[in-house]
């Protein structure tokens, strides 16, 4: 168990040791969706700029359903064009889970992308066009473009933001779907027709379905700060390395002796506790602040547990 233990933990540690800007792999249905993520950059928008808007509340076990058309909100800066949808969520009822979906209409849709911010409206996570692949239609739903946000509110704040926008670059785009014909008897196990699917092209009005739920499950994307940490630039969810802009390389100043003092004493009482996940959280907190001593403490302690 002692070993099972261990190699667990040096496992996250070497998957914690990537930089600040984290990647996961969405579900696509096409090579086109993941190549498309290739060249996805998170957009700068001024501080200005997002407290012009007017953020929607959106309370947790809630679902709602977003008609974007000419007098919805209009966002208008650099790649960014047309309605958008805004919205601000509790940050202080635990992890939460956001299942977006845009709906096909007379073989036109909205393609999302979102912005999420912490609660000083600092950007923490990108979701590109790409994260929302095409979904085909079941018994219950339609034809639809759908991605689900899984965010971890840090502690010590009272909402975060979410902002749903499309860009000039998706609208000059289209995605294909499949024809009902097929999805039937692809579903009953027939021949499925040599006929041609539909395609939906990309409009700036739509209607979108938010349903978010709150649920305690580790691994989700951390929004916001802990602690008064260097500002950093948001995580991009997206199959590959992409760029962040601005980026501007900020050094982390080596931290003072009763912090690092702070941070062992703290990391090796929840190793005892086997409060493996916050001992982690600790660690790479400490990290962000310059600990040189942590990652060893860590370490020593999983060792000797036991």
């Amino acid at each position: 168990m002692k070993i099972k233990l261990l190699s667990f933990c040096l496992s996250t540690l070497l998957c914690s040791a990537i930089p600040l800007i984290g990647y996961a792999t969405p579900i696509t249905t096409t090579n086109k969706a993941t190549t498309a993520a290739l060249d996805a950059i998170a957009p700068y928008l001024s501080t200005t700029a997002l407290q012009k808007l007017n953020w929607q509340p959106v309370n947790t076990n809630d679902t709602q359903t977003i008609t974007l058309n000419a007098t919805s909100q209009q966002l208008n800066e650099g790649d960014i064009q047309g309605p958008i949808a805004a919205f601000a969520l509790p940050a202080n009822r635990g992890s939460l889970d956001i299942a977006l979906s845009s709906l096909v209409k007379d073989k036109q849709v909205y393609v999302p992308n979102v912005l999420v911010f912490d609660q000083e409206l600092r950007p923490a996570a990108f979701y590109p066009s790409s994260y929302f692949p095409y979904e085909r239609p079941g018994v219950m739903s339609t034809d639809r473009l759908e991605g689900t946000l899984k965010l971890t509110p840090a502690l010590g704040q009272q909402q975060i933001y979410v902002l749903v926008y499309t860009t000039r670059t998706d609208l000059q785009k289209s995605t294909q779907m499949i024809d009902p014909a097929k999805a039937y008897a692809q579903g009953v196990g027939n021949a499925v027709p040599a006929i041609p699917d539909p395609v939906a092209h990309h409009t700036q009005t739509g209607t979108l379905k938010l349903k978010v739920r709150s649920e305690q499950n580790a691994g989700n994307i951390t929004i916001g700060q802990v602690f008064s940490t260097p500002a950093q630039q948001p995580t991009i969810v997206g199959p590959t390395q992409t760029t962040v802009t601005p980026s501007t390389p900020q050094k982390v100043k080596p931290v003072l002796s009763d912090t690092e003092r702070y941070f062992s004493d703290a990391i090796k009482k929840e190793i005892s506790k086997g409060n493996i996940d916050k001992a982690l959280k600790l660690l790479d907190e400490a990290e962000r602040l310059g600990s040189s001593t942590a990652r060893e403490t860590f370490i020593n302690s999983i060792k000797n547990k036991g």
